[in-house]
């Protein structure tokens, strides 16, 4: 099986884009005194920098093909708008350590889930005792970030 190593680096960095993400929207919403408000303005700067790029890139016309999808795919917007949400919410109550590693053991139990199924047209993959471990050991880190 092949790595492709310039995609495992840019989806690190966007993990670390999270990490920073977070406490910057926490100090927003503490800024407008308000998780939910401070959810909105990030969601629009960042709606407002990739319409950008897409229309800069020559993909504009695709947003005219928006309205001609399958419900379900419109959901992406709104499961981001929870968790940008519920990160500026949580990341006061739980530090920015076990906030991420409770999200780093959602994203990977759902990713168990997802590959063994093959939802959103995903290539199947079996639920391996590899995988089971770094769930167990992602909330094991959960567990000791807490002390």
């Amino acid at each position: 099986m092949q790595f492709p190593i310039l995609a495992a680096i840019f989806v690190t960095l966007a993990g670390v884009c999270i990490a920073v993400q977070a406490p910057i929207n926490a100090a927003l919403g503490r800024g407008v005194q308000s998780p939910l408000v401070a959810a909105a303005i990030s969601f629009g700067v960042g709606f407002a920098i990739l319409a950008l790029a897409a229309i800069g890139m020559g993909q504009g016309r695709a947003f005219l093909r928006a309205g001609s999808v399958v419900w379900w795919m419109w959901a992406g917007g709104a499961l981001g708008a929870f968790y940008v949400w519920t990160i500026v919410w949580t990341l006061p109550r739980l530090g920015a350590l076990s906030a991420l590693c409770a999200l780093a053991l959602g994203q990977i139990v759902a990713a168990i889930v997802l590959d063994r199924t093959g939802a959103f047209g995903l290539p199947l993959r079996e639920i391996s005792l590899p995988r089971i471990l770094a769930a167990l050991m992602v909330g094991g880190g959960l567990v000791l970030s807490r002390f």
